[in-house]
């Protein structure tokens, strides 16, 4: 097995963060495409390719920070965006594939845990939905938005 060490990372040999050297747009290595294909054909167009990297980071950027709102904001589904947005990402940047690839393996795993012990499974999700569902009663019946907020205000 051959490894090619690129002169900025002989610099940081003993480890620590680089910067790819062929990467001129400060996103990243870009994820391997087969030749010929559509993605290859907007790489060869420099200005193209660097727009379309881009664009890509601000689409999968979009659905993150979706995702971060949601956490504040009332209502469901908080981590679909961000998960949409990691696959965003990871269609185009090598880093984001290798975490996608990770979270998907863990997640497989998990629910494979899950159909073995279905039991527990169930009681640890009913729990948490119990324990949310006496959050949000307390946060209504108490009126613990409206303290918080005098409290801050003072």
């Amino acid at each position: 097995m051959t490894s090619t060490v690129h002169t900025t990372d002989q610099a940081h040999a003993g480890g620590g963060a680089t910067r790819c050297a062929d990467c001129t747009d400060g996103l990243g290595k870009p994820r391997p495409v087969r030749p010929g294909s559509w993605r290859d054909r907007i790489r060869q167009k420099p200005g193209l390719g660097i727009a379309y990297r881009v664009g890509v980071f601000v689409v999968g950027l979009l659905f993150v920070l979706l995702g971060l709102a949601l956490t504040v904001l009332p209502g469901p589904l908080t981590i679909p965006p961000i998960l949409v947005g990691l696959w965003v990402w990871s269609t185009e940047f090598e880093w984001a594939r290798r975490f996608f690839v990770a979270f998907r393996r863990k997640a497989r795993d998990t629910w494979a845990h899950a159909k073995q012990h279905p039991v527990s499974s169930a009681a640890i999700t009913v729990g948490g939905l119990v324990a949310a569902g006496v959050v949000f009663w307390a946060v209504g019946h108490y009126d613990l938005v409206d303290r918080a907020l005098a409290a801050v205000r003072g």
